[in-house]
């Protein structure tokens, strides 16, 4: 264990990102080894992914209502399995994680897309996730999305 590494909380959200994105596709059984293996992290991290991800499985309803009505363009169904979880992610943090700007919400978001999807996707995720944060007051509940 003494190789794993520390993990920033770029590479955490990223973990959460690839868990909730499995979860789209019907569970994640798999993919914890393979974060584990390939990204040299701790079951304990995973662990940790994986509250993150169980809190904003609670809040996903909540989530997809809200990119719907901000996806005028697009049905929800219609935007890449990709995009919409990174989308769902950023709206999570910007709803229910005080402790991260929203600024630095949607700039990890744009850096997620362009990581896992492409540059065209970034600019998407930055309109949708910037009139979805215009559109809201102050964040609710706290989160954590960095591991401990």
């Amino acid at each position: 264990m003494e190789n794993r590494i520390s993990l920033s909380p770029q590479k955490f959200r990223e973990i959460v990102f690839q868990l909730i994105y499995s979860q789209d596709f019907g569970g994640d059984g798999e993919v914890i080894g393979m974060l584990m293996a390939q990204l040299c992290v701790t079951k304990k991290t995973v662990r940790q992914a994986e509250v993150v991800k169980e809190k904003f499985l609670e809040k996903k309803s909540e989530i997809d209502t809200l990119l719907s009505q901000h996806s005028k363009s697009y049905d929800l169904e219609r935007i890449p399995r990709v995009e919409r979880n990174i989308l769902r992610l950023g709206i999570y943090e910007l709803l229910w994680c005080k402790e991260v700007p929203p600024k630095v919400v949607i700039a990890e978001a744009m850096r997620l897309a362009r990581k896992f999807a492409t540059v065209e996707a970034a600019n998407f995720v930055n309109a949708l996730m910037d009139s979805i944060y215009q559109s809201i007051g102050e964040k609710s509940d706290e989160c954590v999305l960095e591991p401990v």
